[in-house]
């Protein structure tokens, strides 16, 4: 009765320092994260671990519900890499700051500057997705 353990097939997770931790996984979940390949067993600890990304994450929400946390780190995962998509494949690239070079950049190059700015989190992606949503009014 005063039990407070979590209901049964309900997996625990903690990510830190870019690495995912999971515990209190069952075997048909075990065997699932298995042959994705991208997750070690470590026998002492009794967890799973791995680096945290956005295909490791999706993958996960498939056999369990993600926390809130997990699931907000996904949802900026997903926006980073939407907004990544979104200038690697635009037209004519427009510079998102002035970048400080005596010449003019071509435009592979302020692509790749662009990029990195949204990849390293020096640019919010929302910024670049709400400039697509300005852009198709």
């Amino acid at each position: 009765a005063g039990d407070q353990r979590p209901e049964a097939g309900r997996m625990r997770m903690a990510i830190k320092d870019g690495r995912i931790y999971l515990i209190e996984f069952d075997s048909t979940q075990y065997g699932i994260m298995r042959s994705w390949g991208t997750l070690r067993y470590v026998r002492a600890k009794q967890w799973m671990e791995g680096t945290v990304s956005l295909e490791l994450l999706n993958k996960l929400a498939g056999i369990t519900q993600l926390p809130p946390t997990a699931a907000a780190l996904r949802k900026k995962l997903a926006d980073t890499q939407q907004a990544v998509d979104k200038l690697r494949t635009e037209e004519k690239p427009k510079a998102l700051v002035h970048f400080p070079v005596k010449g003019s950049l071509y435009e592979h190059q302020i692509r790749a500057a662009d990029m990195a700015l949204v990849e390293f989190g020096l640019v919010d992606p929302s910024e670049v997705l709400s400039k697509e949503k300005e852009g198709d009014a």
